[in-house]
């Protein structure tokens, strides 16, 4: 399966500042990794356009770090699908920790968001994960098939255009990642679960997100079930992320 990597930029940048590091990742040729590995980063909505026409040519995607259920109205500081297919955007990230956690998103809004991008022309990256006390309570494939199940129910069909991006909330920022033979026990469970849901979604790619280095990639991205990875702060600096896209 081609990999994808896909970096998060989350609430960082400036004009000055996604300047310089669009110019660090075009001048890396990233596009030369498209026939193995597909690259794309999510900026912040407010830089959405200016970094879809800065990146034009240079085969490297654009995506969102959230989208609305709705597709218009009255729904003040949202950001609905059309919008961003308007701008080009090829990826919706729904579902990151930090949106389950601090904006209490729960498991069938990010299966709704889910559908939504999907209906606008959006490839979701579908993001599960478990926190430090369910993994230490060994609760970690109850929590991650809990949040895919409201996906499988509310997709049916259209579960395999997605993507789902495996992140443990203990990885996330943190420092620590997990083993590539944990990555590995998780990701072939998400696996078994799609492909007993349809057939067809065997094939989803199954992403990594946690703490991913340039030093941990490869041995990651080894890994028979990992198919890339969803990338934090190791894509906020170009020399890493090119390396990251690389090992992939």
């Amino acid at each position: 399966m081609k990999k994808l990597v896909v970096g998060n930029w989350k609430m960082h940048g400036s004009r000055a500042f996604n300047a310089e590091l669009i110019n660090g990742l075009k001048a890396a040729d990233l596009g030369a990794t498209a026939p193995r590995a597909s690259v794309a980063v999510c900026p912040p909505f407010v830089y959405l356009g200016e970094v879809a026409a800065a990146l034009q040519g240079s085969g490297i995607a654009v995506g969102s770090q959230d989208v609305s259920v709705q597709a218009q109205g009255a729904y003040t500081g949202e950001v609905a699908g059309p919008m961003l297919s308007d701008l080009g955007v090829k990826y919706a990230i729904v579902g990151h920790s930090e949106r389950r956690s601090y904006h209490t998103e729960s498991d069938q809004l990010v299966a709704d968001k889910a559908k939504a991008a999907l209906a606008h022309g959006l490839t979701p990256i579908v993001c599960v994960g478990e926190t430090l006390a369910e993994r230490e309570a060994d609760q970690t494939e109850a929590v991650v098939a809990r949040q895919l199940q409201a996906v499988i129910d509310t997709l049916g069909g259209d579960l395999s255009r997605i993507v789902v991006a495996y992140e443990p909330v203990w990885a996330i920022g943190t420092g620590k990642t997990a083993s590539p033979e944990q990555a590995q026990a998780v990701h072939a469970f998400l696996r078994a679960r799609l492909t007993a849901a349809s057939a067809s979604a065997a094939s989803v790619p199954l992403l990594y997100g946690g703490s991913v280095k340039p030093d941990n990639a490869a041995q990651l991205f080894a890994q028979p079930d990992i198919d890339g990875g969803l990338i934090g702060g190791a894509a906020l600096k170009a020399a890493d992320f090119a390396a990251i896209a690389r090992a992939a």
